[in-house]
């Protein structure tokens, strides 16, 4: 009762202490590209103000946004993670591990191993991700650095994917939606190396990037919690304008 009691301190400290930031997701940039981009980002804006569906008195993304400010350059984001998560980092390329932007098709039954690799990840994971194959992604390629839907991945030697996520980016925001690393090579730091990876890639091709983000906060569990402000991602109060 007393650990429980002290989680939900910790967690009121976090709340009444976060940054507020205003994030603009520069809506009249996806003139530049195809018209998916100004519907999914409408569609976003939309979810984020929506109300909670389990605190119906906030928004759904916008108390407590996991996520930090990389304005500042790769450099100074590499620097500011704990070093727990740089060792981990040099311990991927140490092991001969790389990053980069993929193709999602192109890597199907890859990505369906990665996610089959375990049944448990933050929690059970239902049997429709386990047993259905992963469908060909029919987006539309972007033509904007401002707006895109990038799919990133880390490979092992031979040239396998062991790990993989997917990112919204919208104007001044990057957007992890989803990362999974296989069972067997998470040993080896392939989740801190895509995390890693996908800051520098921001500052490389999307320069209107100004904040990183993993989903909320508050509702992940402890070790989840402990594991994004290992990378810098802490909870926000977000207004968010498009």
């Amino acid at each position: 009762m007393k650990t429980r009691l002290q989680q939900l301190l910790n967690s009121w400290k976090l709340f009444k202490a976060m940054p507020v930031v205003t994030i603009s997701l520069q809506l009249a940039a996806t003139d530049n590209t195809h018209a998916f981009y100004r519907s999914i980002t409408e569609q976003f804006f939309k979810d984020a103000n929506r109300r909670h569906r389990k605190f119906p008195l906030f928004k759904s993304m916008v108390h407590g946004v996991a996520m930090c400010d990389i304005s500042k350059g790769f450099e100074h984001y590499l620097s500011s993670i704990e070093s727990s998560a740089r060792r981990n980092y040099k311990k991927a390329l140490r092991n001969g591990f790389t990053s980069r932007p993929i193709d999602y098709n192109q890597h199907l039954d890859e990505i369906w191993a990665i996610r089959r690799s375990t049944p448990v990840r933050q929690g059970e994971l239902p049997d429709s991700f386990l047993n259905t194959p992963p469908k060909k992604r029919t987006d539309p390629a972007s033509t904007s650095p401002t707006h895109d839907y990038r799919y990133f991945g880390v490979f092992d030697k031979e040239g396998k994917l062991v790990a993989y996520a997917g990112c919204f980016i919208a104007g001044e925001l990057m957007m992890i939606e989803h990362i999974y690393g296989h069972h067997e090579f998470q040993p080896y730091g392939v989740v801190p190396m895509l995390l890693i990876a996908m800051a520098r890639h921001a500052e490389e091709e999307h320069p209107a990037v100004r904040y990183y983000a993993y989903g909320t906060f508050f509702g992940a569990s402890q070790s989840m919690q402990r594991f994004k402000k290992k990378f810098c991602f802490y909870p926000h109060k977000v207004s968010w304008q498009l």
